[in-house]
């Protein structure tokens, strides 16, 4: 039987993170598929092709935004919109934001490919109209920010970026209702997930959880856990790193942050003695902070969350609320425990009590270490394969 032509869309490879690693995964699942992205940088085009290649022999080379990956069957497509980001700096991509979709319309899909799988934030479903194919949507969540003003008004940082985000928000929305009818299937990468795009889209979504690298993250029965609980992930307001420093403050323990970002400073400023920030640290001390931990906190609510499924790979029990992704990666008594989702007095007082009650003693640092490995990304090839070659028909 021959193999489908497949291509894949992603809105942008800036930098590397969590649906970046997705899209490295799709492209172990179907070798030679066409990628196509409106922006892509040097650095955000590099890390993609190492993380491929890290999965199979040979790293292949960059000859440019559109190109046959040194024999790999990697080929990244791009557009103009790549030059422009270059030109300004290649810092932040906000403002090409309003002219993605309409590139995404355009991309050259039509009569090319028998299906279209998209890694969809805010506008890759846009593809749809690119392309007769069955156009699948792989969903790390609808534009949170063009849909839910509390989590907008908490990004944004001032009036004059609600102003702008409310606008761009607004833009968002029109593009996913409109393209979301043409769907062939919608994966969602969390229950949480899957709950937006029935309430926002008015659809149906299966439930894929992403892949996560635990075979950089082992448990090491010989170090001991030590007296201190681990904050882990990029410093932005909707981590809430701020409830994890008062929920310690409150429960008289010992913080380590780690991780870096625009929050940082107003975090330091709240902090105090109790708190350490280690700021951005590559995986080995990332793993030495997992392996020594008490417990990690995760107060803020994530679509999905890679920290808690490495942590837990580690052996390392997580507290966190009982929403968004951690429904789906953590089990109380088992691999951690919930606080009741609430205001933000209900969750640092909550997340207090479990500290102040913690005794690590009390899990299985190889039965949570076992859970984590049902997360690897051998079994999200599995099913994203299958799902899509049923979907696709």
């Amino acid at each position: 039987m021959t193999a489908p032509r497949v291509a894949l869309v992603h809105e942008r490879f800036t930098e590397y993170g969590g649906s970046e690693a997705v899209v490295a995964e799709f492209i172990k699942t179907w070798p030679g598929a066409a990628v196509f992205a409106p922006i892509v940088s040097r650095e955000g085009h590099d890390s993609l092709v190492a993380a491929v290649a890290s999965g199979r022999r040979g790293a292949p080379a960059h000859d440019g935004a559109a190109d046959d990956a040194a024999g790999q069957g990697i080929s990244i497509h791009d557009s103009w919109l790549s030059r422009a980001h270059a030109a300004i700096g290649g810092g932040a991509h906000a403002p090409l934001l309003p002219f993605v979709p309409r590139t995404l319309r355009r991309l050259p899909l039509a009569e090319r490919f028998d299906v279209v799988v998209v890694s969809h934030h805010a506008f890759a479903t846009q593809a749809v109209f690119a392309t007769d194919a069955p156009v699948i949507a792989y969903v790390h969540s609808p534009a949170r920010w063009a849909w839910d003003g509390a989590f907008r008004a908490q990004e944004a940082g001032g009036k004059p970026g609600q102003l702008a985000l409310a606008g761009l928000g607004h833009f968002a929305r029109r593009a996913e209702l409109r393209a979301a009818p043409r769907l062939a299937h919608v994966i969602a990468n969390s229950h949480a997930v899957a709950d937006g795009v029935r309430d926002w889209w008015g659809l149906p979504a299966t439930v894929v959880n992403p892949p996560v690298r635990i075979d950089r993250f082992t448990p090491d029965p010989s170090i001991p856990r030590e007296d201190f609980f681990l904050f882990a992930g990029r410093l932005v307001p909707y981590k809430r790193a701020d409830l994890a420093i008062r929920a310690v403050q409150r429960a008289g323990g010992r913080l380590v942050v780690l991780g870096d970002g625009r929050h940082r400073q107003y975090l330091e400023t709240i902090a105090g003695s109790e708190t350490t920030f280690l700021g951005a640290a590559p995986d080995h001390v990332l793993l030495d902070m997992y392996r020594r931990c008490r417990a990690v906190l995760m107060p803020g609510v994530e679509d999905f969350g890679i920290v808690p499924v490495e942590a837990m790979a580690c052996g390392a029990p997580v507290l966190a609320v009982a929403a968004g992704g951690a429904l789906d990666t953590v089990r109380p008594g088992r691999t951690g425990e919930y606080v009741e989702f609430g205001d933000d007095t209900a969750v640092v007082e909550g997340m207090a009590c479990l500290i102040r009650d913690f005794d690590p003693s009390r899990y299985d640092p190889a039965a949570i270490s076992r859970h984590a490995g049902t997360f690897a990304p051998t079994a999200f090839r599995a099913r994203i394969g299958d799902v899509v070659a049923r979907a696709a028909g």
